[in-house]
């Protein structure tokens, strides 16, 4: 498996609160609450405008050469682009030597001395980047033609933004479609509250579709390590919440959904829905009393109602035990009556029968 964060499932509902909830994260230390510096990068020399930076661990080599390939066909130059693969000191296979047949010289390479983790590759992508924008790609993650060329273009039109998305296809294994991400906009344009609304709610944005300014990284910091699963959730939260993000609509990245992936295994333990709580309270920290307790209910109900849904479909494939995980995840998230009526009906309709 890539070091490649595989994520939530799309959709999961409105900002609508619920009626009940009940609340097990206990109070967040105040660590958790600084996410790392992002040292500004000195400018005492011509920058790249893009680094792309691809973190991976034990990445199957066909999908690292997929990934690798999708950038190099759409390359700049080097004056324009730094290209980086980002070792967290693998084990299986030599990334290196494949870096440097497909790169043949284009492509950077830096390991790890030792794994330092998911959270703290990211963090040393982001630290290495050269670049005036950043782009981690996993590496079983492709770019469409065109990404970087339209991505630059709204970029230039909308200079205050401190990020770009695009929308996404969802993939299979063998790069197969399986779905898309809804539509935000549909004319490029930059995003609105109510996109900011939804993010604090749901997971609406992917790695492989979010490029970000480095000055953004350096202002807000780098990812936190006191999460796991929602890593990314929590940064792009608080990216949408300080700054204004441009938006294509144009489906220009493909993200790779596969058992192998982290989130497999977090699910099975549920810590992928503990780790959506943590979230939801880091996130909360910051607003007034009054929209935190908003924002905090119609979150820990939207991740309850994705919890059920997850436990349905582990069911009806024959994994009950991590059903039954992600069921006693999603009653500590809300029990709020959509939660509990879509439980009523997972019982009826999938365990009885």
């Amino acid at each position: 498996m890539g070091e490649a964060h595989r994520l939530r499932d799309p959709g999961s509902g409105v900002l609508t609160p619920p009626t009940t909830t009940i609340t097990l994260v206990p109070p967040l230390p105040a660590t958790s609450l600084s996410p790392p510096t992002i040292e500004t990068l000195r400018d005492d020399g011509p920058r790249p405008f893009w680094s792309v930076m691809i973190p991976i661990y034990n990445c199957p080599a066909n999908y690292l050469r997929e990934t690798l390939e999708s950038v190099l066909c759409q390359d700049p130059g080097t004056g324009e682009m730094q290209i980086e693969v980002v070792d967290n000191c693998s084990t299986v296979g030599d990334p290196e030597a494949l870096v440097q047949e497909i790169g043949r010289g284009r492509i950077q390479f830096h390991r790890q001395p030792s794994n330092l983790g998911i959270v703290e590759n990211f963090n040393t992508c982001i630290r290495r980047a050269r670049g005036h924008w950043v782009h981690i790609l996993h590496g079983d993650d492709t770019v469409r033609p065109g990404f970087y060329a339209r991505a630059r273009q709204g970029i230039t039109a909308n200079p205050d933004v401190g990020a770009a998305l695009c929308r996404t296809v969802y993939t299979d294994e063998d790069g197969q479609w399986l779905g898309l991400t809804d539509v935000e906009s549909r004319q490029p344009a930059v995003l609105g509250p109510g996109f900011v609304d939804r993010q604090l709610v749901d997971q609406l944005i992917q790695f492989v579709s979010i490029v970000v300014r480095r000055a953004t990284y350096e202002e807000l910091g780098g990812f936190r390590s006191s999460l796991t699963h929602c890593l990314d959730w929590d940064m792009w939260k608080r990216i949408a919440i300080r700054k204004p993000i441009f938006y294509d609509p144009e489906l220009l990245a493909c993200y790779r959904l596969h058992e192998a992936a982290d989130s497999s295994r977090l699910m099975r333990t549920g810590e992928n829905v503990a780790d959506e709580r943590r979230s939801i309270e880091i996130s909360c920290a910051d607003m007034p009393p009054e929209r935190a307790r908003a924002v905090r209910r119609a979150a820990r109900k939207a991740a309850a109602v994705r919890a059920v849904r997850r436990a349905r479909r582990l069911w009806q494939k024959g994994d009950h035990a991590t059903a039954w995980r992600q069921l006693t995840e999603a009653f500590r998230c809300s029990l709020a009556p959509a939660v509990l009526a879509r439980t009523a009906y997972f019982f009826v309709r999938v365990v009885l029968r």
